[in-house]
């Protein structure tokens, strides 16, 4: 296989924004961390009359884990009542959930995209009086499913690609 005449680009995970359909606002898309975007496959054996040197091992449908969105506390948003209406009012309404990755003009370089999501969860961190931190709300949703699109990324005159730090030989 022959090796590729650039070094492959690796782009920054802290440049990301979430978007939620129907809810919008100056700080809604605005989280410190996004996590649970995992799909794993499991696995159920099968054993066959006869054959006692192995098991079979027949995928399953896929799992996927619930998304979880962590931000300072806002003390308005229509992110959280939507969830509030969820998990204090058992009133679901689903909505496509956007996580987008993007390059160093703001501009989505991957997004994932998540079907049916609605709340599952919301939390507000610990209050601690020796602690110096703000209050932090973390709003986890399930989902259906998700998909990946990864967007065109070429090189413009005069630009070049991020200093790459770690090299793989």
């Amino acid at each position: 296989m022959p090796k590729p005449s650039t070094p492959p680009f690796y782009p920054a995970s802290f440049a990301f924004n979430v978007k939620v359909t129907g809810i919008s606002g100056t700080y809604e898309g605005n989280f410190q961390e996004v996590s649970g975007i995992t799909v794993k496959l499991n696995s159920e054996e099968v054993k066959e009359g006869g054959e006692n040197t192995f098991v079979r091992r027949l995928p399953l449908p896929p799992k996927y884990e619930n998304l979880v969105l962590k931000r300072g506390m806002l003390l308005s948003s229509d992110l959280v009542d939507w969830a509030r209406d969820a998990v204090e009012s058992f009133k679901f309404k689903t909505k496509t959930v956007v996580v987008n990755l993007l390059d160093e003009t703001q501009k989505p370089l991957a997004s994932w995209s998540f079907a049916n999501a609605y709340p599952v969860a919301i939390k507000i961190s610990e209050f601690k009086a020796q602690d110096n931190a703000i209050a932090v709300e973390t709003i986890e949703l399930a989902y259906d499913n998700f998909t990946r699109t990864l967007k065109a990324f070429a090189f413009t005159a005069g630009r070049t690609p991020r200093k790459q730090f770690n090299k793989c030989p």
